[in-house]
């Protein structure tokens, strides 16, 4: 299968170099770093921010049951009149 090892990876940078410039690539690196930078901080802060509060319980204290509806045994009449 296809490896990716240390030459081909310094084929694709030059390659990546040849076709967008030394300074695109820096631009973007720079722009990517401060993505990954933003992301771990929004992840910091959602660690260190106030504990949520559990959801309000779904089930009442004294939950109301419906009667059981059984059905009767009638005959069926098929007749259209």
């Amino acid at each position: 299968m296809f490896e990716l090892s240390l030459p081909k990876l310094v084929l694709i940078a030059l390659v990546v170099l040849v076709l967008f410039g030394r300074g695109k690539v820096a631009d973007l690196m720079g722009e990517f770093g401060k993505g990954v930078k933003s992301f771990k901080q929004g992840m910091a802060d959602e660690t260190t921010s106030q504990p949520v509060a559990p959801p309000p319980s779904q089930i009442a204290a004294n939950p109301v049951v419906p009667p059981v509806v059984t059905p009767v045994n009638e005959p069926i009449n098929h007749s259209q009149g």
